[in-house]
């Protein structure tokens, strides 16, 4: 090949290096770790969310959700929170393998377009190291159990195989490279580095420790020869910890091939046992996925091409082998591959289990918001129940309050007649028997007018007291019956309308029976004005014939001016006309007693005269025997009239005058006596309504407090349901997820 065909070769291999003009399949781990991370990001913000729902519910004391479901839901918070750590860091892995000095440093700085790995003749990597990409503008080292950063020039002694200072083969040193720097590194590619397979026997602590989060595993392994056992014995220990990894063979040094007459041959031979390892002993891939998992490249070639590329300096002649163009395509095609099979199987690997796990966070809270949301419709439609019940209970005390009140107000009205009528006609039983009621007042009587005025007080206490005694007697005992029957039965209607719980409360509030009615007559005021007449009357007098043939006021009137001597009768002495004459012959009669009075009491001459025309009309023997007898009989009254008579005239006096009182006064009495059973029977039932009213007012304040425990479900059923529905939105998001980018098609 001369110097001509080299250059086109060096641009050839320029551009197959730099072949990446559309979008690297990189992208797509990218995009989906966006994707995920926004996802959980929101699943996170719902379980914060869902949180504060349970706590405000657990606090509100609604026995909506269990204690069990609250736990699950505040358990979830931390776990989303790890979920969501862990997704942050995720990064694609990829673990290079093979025998010591196969050139795996070399592929890795070919990758990286740099010279970050040492490699070259005579450097062995004792430890494992990862390239990772950091926004720094410099890089720097880190090693185990330090987080000081070193220089990178301190690669070269810290895991060379000859180095005084190496680490051990487990240990792992982290480069962090400037993402600026490298494409790979800033789409989230990890690379680690690892000693020959063939210098230890720690096979297993290196898988364990190194390899089960890597989503790629390259075989780099010589062309110079076959592939060796201890290369196979370590992939299936791996494919025994891990469910079909993504294996990557790299015959290395194919350059040298262009040596070789047979290559062709040779090549043959590498895929033949390399595609059986493959497919039929570890079993993780087919036939056709197996011819995108084996390349033959020169991992120096790519290397010096890439560095004078990125440099702009042509490469030097001699540094390629003929028919490197081949050779740049297979690792441009293996990068491809390596690269679309690095961000699915990242996005399987990193993504899917979480995903699995977001589906089953979302659900189980759905769950619970589900019962909750459910369990909120029960307690509402239940307290919603309880609510019409207890207005319906409220309506109905309301309507037979109104209606028992009407009743109860009737029943005393007709009680209170009642009592009216019976004291009435008591009390004038009473007034009838007056006569015997005083007849049997027994105090010593004197006509003196001091004694006598001492007389008519106890008399009119005597009355007054035997009056309200009797009346007592005849009427209280009925009436205090009445009244017990009366609030007895207010009560036991109310109690029919009120719930039990109230009913001792209400047969409380029916008074202690103490009630007596107070017959107020008042005798001493009431015949304040009774004076009596206790002097000596002739009862066949002028005057008292008169009085007796006439009546009082017609004698009055006919002696009025005719004498002085005569007395008038007193106002409260009661008598009836004379039974017998008529008004015409009353006058008559008056004018001529007037006429005789007239005659009489002019002079003593005129006396003689008409006694003169008596005896000779009569006789004398006539005149002097009437006149006897007359004188007779005035002397026996005027004998008679003792202080036994005098009492008894006073009484017969007073008995007239405190019957014609006391009849005054029957309807005054009755209707007071009324109006006090009335107040009672009123006041009582104004207590018994005023439980009543207490138990109403229970009502409306339990109504009010269903009102709010509705409105709190209500909060809580709509609550409830807008997180069921993002459940089920998340859910959804999840779906796209997986379907986007963890399907088989995708």
């Amino acid at each position: 090949m001369d110097d001509s065909q080299r250059g086109q070769g060096d641009a050839g291999g320029r551009q197959l290096g730099n072949g990446h003009s559309q979008g690297s399949a990189l992208q797509f781990f990218g995009q989906a770790k966006k994707r995920i991370n926004d996802i959980f990001k929101e699943i996170g913000e719902y379980i914060v969310e869902t949180d504060k729902f349970v706590d405000d519910v657990m606090l509100s004391g609604q026995d909506i959700i269990s204690q069990e479901c609250c736990r699950v839901v505040k358990g979830f918070n931390e776990r989303v929170n790890g979920i969501m750590e862990i997704l942050a860091r995720d990064r694609m892995k990829v673990a290079f393998f093979g025998r010591t000095s196969n050139g795996k440093s070399t592929v890795i700085n070919a990758m990286l377009r740099d010279k970050i790995m040492p490699s070259g003749i005579g450097h062995t990597t004792h430890c494992f190291i990862q390239v990772e990409g950091t926004d720094s503008s410099e890089g720097f080292l880190l090693t185990e159990g330090s987080d000081q950063p070193q220089s990178i020039g301190s690669i070269k002694q810290l895991a060379h195989n000859l180095s005084s200072v190496k680490l051990e083969e487990n240990s792992l040193v982290r480069i962090l490279w400037p993402k600026s720097k490298c494409r790979l590194l800033k789409e989230d590619v990890v690379f680690v580095d690892s000693p020959g397979i063939d210098v230890t026997q720690e096979l297993d602590s290196w898988i364990d420790k190194y390899c089960l989060d890597a989503d790629v595993f390259v075989l780099v392994g010589n062309a110079e020869s076959t592939l060796m056992q201890t290369e196979k014995n370590f992939f299936h220990k791996v494919s025994a910890r891990l469910s079909k990894p993504n294996i990557f063979i790299l015959q290395n040094r194919w350059d040298v091939s262009v040596l070789e007459e047979d290559a062709d041959d040779v090549r043959k031979q590498h895929s033949d046992r390399n595609l059986q390892f493959l497919i039929d002993e570890l079993k993780v891939v087919d036939k056709k996925e197996a011819e995108d998992r084996l390349y033959f490249i020169s991992a120096r070639e790519a290397l010096v091409s890439r560095l004078h590329q990125d440099k702009g300096t042509p490469t030097p002649t001699g540094s390629l082998q003929e028919g490197f163009q081949i050779r740049m395509f297979e690792f441009a095609n293996f990068e491809r591959k390596f690269e679309e099979c690095i961000s699915k199987s990242a996005v399987q690997t990193k993504f899917e289990q979480h995903t699995a796990r977001g589906k089953s966070i979302t659900s189980e809270v759905r769950g619970v918001m589900e019962n909750t949301y459910t369990r909120s419709l029960e307690l509402t439609e239940e307290q919603l129940s309880l609510r019409r019940e207890k207005n319906d209970e409220l309506d109905y005390l309301g309507k037979q309050l109104k209606l028992l009140t009407q009743e109860v107000k009737d029943k005393i009205r007709s009680m209170v007649e009642d009592v009216e009528r019976k004291v009435a006609s008591a009390l004038n039983d009473e007034i009838r028997r007056l006569s015997l009621l005083v007849e049997d007042f027994d105090r010593p009587f004197h006509p003196d007018t001091l004694l006598l005025n001492v007389y008519k007080k106890e008399l009119h206490v005597y009355v007054e007291q035997c009056l309200c005694q009797n009346l007592g007697g005849r009427c209280t005992g009925n009436i205090i019956k009445k009244l017990d029957c009366a609030e007895f039965f207010m009560a036991e209607r109310l109690s029919a309308l009120l719930p039990n719980e109230t009913r001792q409360h209400l047969y409380n509030q029916i008074p202690k029976r103490d009630f007596e009615i107070a017959y107020r007559l008042d005798c001493r005021n009431l015949c304040a004005e009774f004076r009596e007449d206790i002097e000596f009357r002739f009862s066949f007098g002028p005057a008292a014939l008169m009085q007796k043939l006439m009546g009082s006021k017609s004698a009055r009137s006919a002696l009025l001016g005719s004498t002085s001597s005569i007395s008038h009768p007193p106002a409260n002495r009661a008598a009836g006309d004379a039974p017998g004459f008529t008004e015409h012959d009353n006058e008559v009669l008056a004018s001529i007693l007037s006429t005789f009075a007239s005659l009489t009491s002019r002079s003593s001459l005129g006396t003689v005269a008409v006694a003169g025309v008596l005896a000779k009309a009569a006789g004398w023997r006539v005149i002097a025997v009437t006149g006897a007898l007359y004188g007779l009989l005035y002397l026996y009254e005027r004998l008679t009239w003792t202080t036994k008579a005098k009492e008894r005239a006073f009484k017969q006096q007073y008995v007239e005058y405190a019957s014609s009182k006391l009849r005054l006064i029957v309807d005054l009495t009755s209707s007071n006596c009324s109006h006090q059973v009335q107040q009672e029977l009123s006041s009582t039932f104004a207590r018994l309504c005023h439980q009543a009213d207490i138990s109403k007012n229970q009502l409306k304040e339990e109504i009010k407090v269903l009102d709010l425990v509705i409105e709190k479900l209500k909060e809580t059923t709509n609550k409830a349901k807008t997180l069921r529905n993002k459940a089920d939105w998340l859910d959804t998001e999840l779906n796209s997820f997986t379907s986007s980018y963890l399907t088989d098609s995708t």
